[in-house]
């Protein structure tokens, strides 16, 4: 008998630097500013971390104002930034290094920022 077998292709990881995880450690090697695409303008907020796995990977800072430095230590996602090309990971705000006192208040998409619920105040008579 012959049967044929398919070789099963193998499944392309887009992020490499997690091992697919959802979250890896890291520590910051170096801070710097990168340029987005053509039709925008600005300076991006990006930090190169060396993994816990050893791989070392280029990240976006996301949010307004940042107080990392070199050896502080971050957690990072994968999440593709638009404008800026060979960027595939973000740090995530409020865990390790990365503190969430830049923050005041924020209503919505406060998850990934982890701040607490803003309560309005009500006029009182």
């Amino acid at each position: 008998m012959n049967l044929k077998f398919k070789n099963k292709k193998k499944k392309y990881l887009k992020l490499k630097g997690l091992d697919r995880c959802p979250q890896k450690k890291g520590v910051c090697t170096k801070v710097f500013l990168g340029t987005p695409k053509k039709p925008n303008s600005a300076l991006r907020k990006l930090v190169k971390i060396r993994l816990s796995n050893n791989k070392k990977i280029i990240a976006h800072i996301p949010g307004e104002g940042h107080k990392l430095m070199k050896f502080s230590s971050v957690l990072c996602r994968g999440c593709r930034v638009r404008d800026t090309p060979g960027i595939k990971y973000r740090v995530i705000r409020g865990a390790y290094g990365y503190s969430l006192k830049c923050v005041v208040k924020r209503i919505k998409g406060r998850s990934k920022y982890g701040t607490k619920k803003f309560k309005f105040l009500k006029n009182q008579k």
